[in-house]
């Protein structure tokens, strides 16, 4: 632990649908939703205005629907918001050389590092000065923690939000901690938070008083003591800069050993769906599947395939990972589930026009050459007619142009129709038109700055 809160982290504010609210001005105030548009897609970020209705990110879009059914529904444009990521980072590197980005949105700060705060006067003034640059130079808003750790420097950030500050003074973590939720306490999930329940443990200070070898007892040597550490506030993780991401996963311990094979069904594919949005929100894609499964005799499988190309397409995450789990016995139970993405990329145009078919539902998923099938067997899809093809150009959010009418972007598209708003970032909300699919004056564009002179991405 640091005696100077010289850890920052940085949250940007609710940032897809931010970015999309401040691109289209007939949207700011608005609840937007982003994700992916298909019967299966989950939400990647929710405005705001949305959470007012229960909306939240890694929610199926179909309750996000139900919940918020005249929210404004848009497709990602990740080209966009790496763009924006990316004049983010470079101000988050001129205070230090030690920058440790989460993923698109989200990033720690060495400040002592950098040099530039003695103590927690200086420290604050670094922090306004930094959402002060952040908004004139993108136009969205971020949230800054400060602390002497990483664990409380994240904790301060969650309670700065939206468009806040919030330092904790080194000195008072236990102060702080004390009443809250065990589940503030990094590495504490649904499982572990339940476990404790159940032994009485509800709050941080439960768990400072219960003490270490009670935790080790309840928990293992590993997890045990390291949240006893992290209750009394000490968090000596340094921050470490060009972090290299290998791989994204997400896993689920089980109170009970699951034995029916059609609910472990249900929960890989509900973790594939996680796994995705936590790949999307990295800004990555992949090409190898991983499913982990812990038996009821914590004996531990491992099992992987590897697709032709990189993807963050999830119903090729889904129908992978479901593939591998017909190779594992799991007639003893299983007590863990976990389902990861290796092989690692940045998104590429053509992950991009798969996602956006396989969301339109026009798309097959991707298959394995190694997978046993019977072609005899398998349906031909009748080949896209050429309104269908027209129509996939037009995914809900995206930037055209038009010849006589300029920039704007798609409210949507069917029936060999696709009407787009006409507006752009600095301009009054714009009027609306419809035009043929296929109409030669409207063309897919780049997206415009969000700050006159400020950067873009390529075409999402």
């Amino acid at each position: 632990m640091r005696a100077v809160p010289t850890i920052l982290h940085l949250d940007m504010d609710a940032f897809f649908a931010a970015a999309e609210q401040a691109s289209k001005p007939s949207l700011r105030g608005k609840p937007v939703v982003v994700g992916g548009l298909g019967p299966r897609g989950v939400v990647a970020t929710a405005s705001y205005e949305a959470r007012r209705f229960g909306v939240h990110s890694a929610m199926p879009m179909g309750q996000a629907r139900r919940l918020a059914p005249n929210a404004a529904y848009l497709v990602p444009r990740f080209a966009f918001y790496r763009a924006i990521s990316g004049q983010v980072m470079e101000l988050l590197g001129s205070l230090s050389p030690l920058v440790e980005p989460l993923s698109l949105d989200e990033a720690f700060v060495d400040l002592e590092a950098g040099g530039l705060a003695e103590d927690s006067a200086g420290a604050r003034a670094v922090g306004e000065r930094l959402r002060r640059d952040i908004l004139a130079t993108t136009g969205l808003t971020g949230s800054v923690g400060l602390a002497g750790s990483k664990m409380l420097a994240k904790i301060a950030s969650e309670e700065a939000k939206p468009d806040g500050l919030v330092l904790i003074e080194p000195g008072t973590e236990r102060e702080l901690l004390g009443p809250r939720s065990v589940r503030i306490i990094p590495g504490v999930g649904p499982a572990t938070g339940e476990h404790l329940r159940r032994a009485g443990i509800t709050t941080v200070a439960e768990v400072v008083e219960a003490g270490e070898d009670e935790l080790v007892r309840l928990l293992g040597r590993a997890h045990g003591a390291g949240l006893y550490r992290m209750a009394l506030g000490r968090d000596d993780r340094p921050v470490v800069a060009e972090r290299d991401t290998k791989s994204v996963s997400v896993e689920d311990t089980f109170d009970v050993d699951l034995h029916d094979r059609l609910r472990i069904r249900l929960e890989v594919e509900r973790l594939a769906e996680r796994c995705v949005a936590r790949l999307r929100g990295s800004g990555h894609s992949g090409r190898t599947i991983v499913l982990k499964v812990r038996r009821y005799d914590f004996s531990t499988l491992t099992r992987s395939e590897t697709l032709r190309g990189p993807t963050d397409d999830p119903v090729v995450v889904r129908e992978a990972a479901g593939r591998l789990l017909d190779l594992v016995d799991t007639t003893g139970g299983v007590r863990l589930l976990g389902v990861g993405v290796s092989g690692l990329a940045d998104y590429t145009q053509e992950d991009l026009f798969a996602q956006a078919e396989a969301e339109a539902g026009h798309a097959e998923p991707v298959r394995d050459e190694s997978a046993e099938s019977s072609p005899a067997d398998e349906p031909v899809a009748a080949p896209p007619t050429a309104t269908e093809t027209a129509e996939r150009r037009w995914a809900p959010g995206h930037d055209v142009r038009h010849a006589v009418h300029g920039a704007g972007w798609v409210q949507g598209s069917g029936l060999g129709r696709v009407t787009v708003r006409f507006e752009e970032p600095g301009s009054e909300p714009g009027r609306v038109r419809t035009f043929s699919v296929d109409d030669p004056d409207l063309e897919p564009s780049d997206p415009l700055p969000l700050v006159p002179g400020g950067a873009t991405g390529a075409a999402a």
